[in-house]
Parts: C-alpha cells; sequence; structure tokens
C-alpha cells in the first residue's frame, strides 16, 4: 500500500477506503499521494457515459443546462466549454483568510478521492492534477467563508477550481504565492478546458466542510488526551481517590467511552506513590469535576467517535450533483451535496470540546479552593503579595464561557439561496470552521489547569522525601516542567500559558499511550 521515497512516503489512494489514520496523516503533510489504478477505469467510464449522452443529444441537468434556478436553459454543445469555464470564474467569490495548508491538503484529497468513486463524469486527468498539486506542496488559495454548506461547498471549491483552469493562486511550500498557471506549470499540466460537468463536479460537494470537520476533530483529539493528563494531574494535586475509576462502577452503565476512559486512567496511575499515601485518609467524595471524568470525558469521547465515523464516510463520498451510474447510462439529479450529516458532526464536536474545556476549568478553580483542595489559596506560598494561579483561573473562565457560545448548533439554522431553489441549507462550512477556534480555547484551559495541577503537587510535596506519582505522570510532570517553572513568586505568566497551549495541541502520537489510545484515529 505504501512505499518510502527519498523525501517522504507515497500512500495508494483506494476511493470509499480511506480510513481516519490516513486522513490525519493527509491532515499532517509529508506524504505523496497516488491514485489506486482501479479507479481509473471507473473515471473513464463515467467519462464516456457523459459523452454519450450527449452524441445522443438528451438534455440532462448538469452537463447541457444552466444551474440551480437556470436548470431549465439549455446550453448549445458549442458553448459547453464556456459554460464550465464561466461556472467556476462566477461562483469563486469567496472572503476572509485563507483556509491553513492542513485543511487545503485535506482538501485536494478528498475531492479527489471524491472524483475518483466514479459517479462524477470527470477525466482522470483531473485527479491526476489535484494529486500532483498536493504531491509538489502547492495549496490553492481557498478563502475560508462563502458557503453555506448546500448545493456543496460552492464558493471555496471555486477557488481550488480555479488553479486548475489557470486562474487563482497558489501558496508554495516555500512560502511565496503564485498564479494558477503557474502552479499548474510546477504541477506538470497546461491549464484545464473544463469538459462537460467537469466544472460542476468539482464545485459541487462537501469536502471544505468535511474537511474544516476533520480538522476540528483532529484538534479535539489532541485537547482530549490533554484534558485528561491534566484531571489526573489535578486529581494528584489534591490527593483525590481513585475509586470512582473502579471498573466495576463502569461495567455497570455500560457506557463504551466512560469504560474506556476509566481504564485509560487506570492505567496512567498505576503504580502511584501519592496515591498510596492518602488511601486511609478518610475522604469520602470528590467534588464531580474530579469523580466524574469517566462519565463527562466518556461522553465526549463518544460523540467523537460518532463524528469520526460519519466524516469518514463523507470524506469517501460521491457528494457532488447530477451522479452517474454507468451501470445503466443514467446520470441522475439528486441532493448528495446537502451537507447536514457534517453539520451535525461538526455541532457533536463543538459540544465534547466545549465540555473538556468547561470541566478542565471547574478543575482548575477546585485547585485554587484551598478549602477543598487542601493547597494554599492560589496555588502560592506567599500569598496576598503575590496573586499566584488567581487570574489565570478568569482567563480559563472567559475561553470556557466563550465556549458555550461557540458551541451553539450551527445545523438549527437556514437561509434559502438561488432565488429559492436552494431553499433548505446546512451551514456545515461555518459549523465545521468555529471548531478550530474552539479547539484553540480549549487547548489554553487544559494547559493552565495542568500548569496548575503541576504547581500544586509540587507545593504538597516533601523536598526531602517526595512521594512520587505514576511513571506516566511522572514523566508528564517532566515534561511540562522543562517549559514551565514553578511559581515562587509572580511573574510574566503569558509565555507560560502559551507554552501549555501548544502542549495541550500535540499531536496525540506525542502523547501518553494509555490516553491516545481511547482516540477514534486509533480506533478506526
Amino acid at each position: 500500500m505504501s512505499s518510502d521515497s527519498a523525501s517522504s512516503t507515497e500512500i495508494t489512494l483506494a476511493p470509499g477506503a480511506v480510513g481516519l489514520p490516513l486522513w490525519r496523516r493527509i491532515h499532517a503533510g509529508g506524504l505523496r499521494l497516488a491514485l489506486d489504478a482501479a479507479a481509473r477505469d471507473s473515471l473513464r467510464a463515467a467519462q464516456q457515459t457523459v459523452q454519450a449522452i450527449l452524441d445522443h443529444g438528451d438534455v440532462v441537468y448538469g452537463i447541457n443546462t444552466g444551474f440551480g434556478k437556470l436548470a431549465q436553459t439549455v446550453i448549445a454543445p458549442d458553448r459547453l466549454a464556456e459554460l464550465q469555464r464561466n461556472l467556476v470564474l462566477s461562483h469563486a467569490v469567496g472572503v476572509g483568510d485563507a483556509l491553513p495548508a492542513p485543511v487545503v491538503r485535506l482538501v485536494l484529497a478528498a475531492k479527489a478521492v471524491s472524483l475518483a468513486r466514479g459517479h462524477s463524469g470527470v477525466r482522470p486527468e483531473i485527479v491526476d492534477a489535484l494529486l500532483a498539486l498536493f504531491n509538489a506542496g502547492l495549496l490553492p488559495v481557498i478563502p475560508a467563508k462563502g458557503s453555506v454548506g448546500a448545493s456543496g461547498d460552492l464558493a471555496p471549491l471555486a477557488h481550488l477550481a480555479l488553479v486548475l483552469i489557470g486562474e487563482g493562486e497558489c501558496d508554495t511550500p516555500e512560502g511565496a504565492r503564485v498564479s494558477g498557471a503557474e502552479a499548474m506549470r510546477r504541477a506538470g499540466f497546461a491549464p484545464f478546458v473544463l469538459g462537460p460537468k467537469e466544472g460542476l463536479a468539482l464545485l459541487n460537494g462537501t469536502q471544505v466542510s468535511t474537511a474544516l470537520a476533520l480538522h476540528g476533530l483532529f484538534g479535539a483529539e489532541s485537547v482530549f488526551v490533554a484534558g485528561l493528563m491534566a484531571g489526573a494531574l489535578s486529581l494528584e494535586a489534591i490527593q483525590g481517590s481513585v475509586k470512582p475509576l473502579d471498573a466495576r462502577i463502569h461495567a455497570a452503565r455500560g457506557q463504551p467511552g466512560q469504560i474506556a476512559v476509566a481504564a485509560a486512567l487506570r492505567e496512567l496511575l498505576e503504580g502511584s506513590a501519592i496515591v498510596q499515601s492518602h488511601a486511609h485518609c478518610g475522604r469520602v467524595q470528590d467534588p464531580y469535576s474530579i469523580r466524574c471524568v469517566p462519565q463527562v470525558m466518556g461522553a465526549c469521547l463518544d460523540n467523537l467517535m460518532h463524528a469520526a465515523r460519519v466524516l469518514v464516510i463523507e470524506a469517501n463520498a460521491a457528494s457532488d450533483n447530477p451522479l452517474v451510474f454507468t451501470d445503466t447510462g443514467e446520470v441522475i439529479s439528486g441532493g448528495n451535496f446537502h451537507a447536514e450529516p457534517v453539520a451535525f458532526a461538526a455541532d457533536i464536536i463543538a459540544v465534547a470540546v466545549a465540555e473538556i474545556g468547561a470541566i478542565s476549568e471547574r478543575r482548575m478553580a477546585l485547585l485554587l479552593d484551598s478549602g477543598l483542595s487542601g493547597l494554599p489559596p492560589f496555588l502560592v506560598r506567599d500569598g496576598g503579595v503575590n496573586s499566584g494561579f488567581m487570574i489565570t483561573q478568569v482567563t480559563a473562565a472567559a475561553l470556557a464561557s466563550e465556549n458555550k457560545s461557540l458551541a451553539h448548533p450551527a445545523s438549527v439554522d437556514s437561509l434559502p439561496t438561488s432565488a429559492n431553489q436552494e431553499d433548505h441549507v446546512s451551514m456545515a462550512t461555518f459549523g465545521a470552521r468555529r471548531l478550530s477556534e474552539m479547539v484553540q480555547n480549549t487547548a489554553t484551559i487544559v494547559g493552565i489547569e495542568a500548569m496548575a495541577a503541576c504547581q500544586g503537587i509540587e507545593l504538597k510535596r516533601d523536598h526531602a522525601h517526595p512521594v512520587q506519582s505514576s511513571p506516566l505522570v511522572e514523566a508528564e510532570w517532566s515534561r511540562i516542567r522543562a517549559q514551565v517553572a514553578f511559581i515562587e513568586q509572580d511573574r510574566y505568566l503569558a509565555p507560560d500559558i502559551e507554552a501549555m497551549r501548544r502542549w495541550a495541541l500535540r499531536p496525540p502520537a506525542e502523547g501518553c499511550a494509555p490516553l491516545r489510545r481511547c482516540l477514534p484515529s486509533e480506533a478506526h
């Protein structure tokens, strides 16, 4: 399936069968992509079906008609190339900042996979060009805003298609920005004169919404792992009970995410001398933010698992319109471009990301409450003249509150477009795009908690005879301490918070093995 080259690994894409781990690798970059040879036959067959319709003189939407409300307008054969070019030019009306490189990599790969399913009627060379751009690190400049998530991600995908016809712009691996024509030259292609249906197939589809949602999912995986680690550090800092992690409790309920999280935390804390040091302290119950980590984070995990299943299906889907069915020679209009599944998945991820941050902020507040934590007020020895972690919790609270607003479902909104022809839309593109901001917010919250928890552990530690946590927790404590020093007296904390935000956004592969094994990318 793959082979190592001098510069990168080449992966063969099997349309319809690209799994989540590979989508994550595509997102990260450093790969070369090739198309499964079997897909080329499907592409040619679909293209021939389209040509047969034209040769027969049939009138079929998307092939020789106008689009949307103009579907009843028949286009003369000698203007079909003009029709496809004008479609791309007229729809390239995106606004806002350009999509980040990892998202564009996903868009290129997902569009190639979708077209290669053999239901779109495009030449294999179109797919080859998309993969050539990917392999050369030539990423089309795609504005982030302008799609309502139905009739496909029309505006952003038009900006992708611009490059294929020698228009628009591309970012290069060196950080320069070149014209679409120059990008195509560097990729080894002349700009395309689009054939019947090719422009429509490029513009129709959910690839931008799906790529943004996958980007959000991968960020959610990172903050999920960081949130579990931060929770374990906080439990050790307050000398909380591990009894709520007992496998029997979670088996009695049966929720799979809850069971997985509890098991991961038990493995993480295995061998902790801190746990043993207060085994008979008489503490009955910890606050919910400590005691219910398996229940809350497990529910988040279940949501991420569900969203991942939906997004993997969608990333492999033929989602343009109409679709070509070569076995019968039919071209059938439908609505696979409607991104409702993606919108729901994005909303589910948003709620999970908000909750990861919400429970983390509550644990942070618990650490600062000396009556509950047994730690010095605001986690500093010389309180009064020093404020310690007082205002870091304010920052965490501000971000947690912001996430609550951002988590409002995007999918419940709809505004009609195209003179009411497209009268119900998903808003999936915004729903997926807002995930990136939410992930950043939650990364900061979780990072602040982890930093505070490390402070708490050290404040309770007798340095003459230090009691250690588990090997896995101590290893993470050391990694954090290598970036953020103990706070003996007040100092400028913004750089520390930034360092901890980056800590929380590490790829899961760099995190603790018991925790990352829970993730969708590991399970799929």
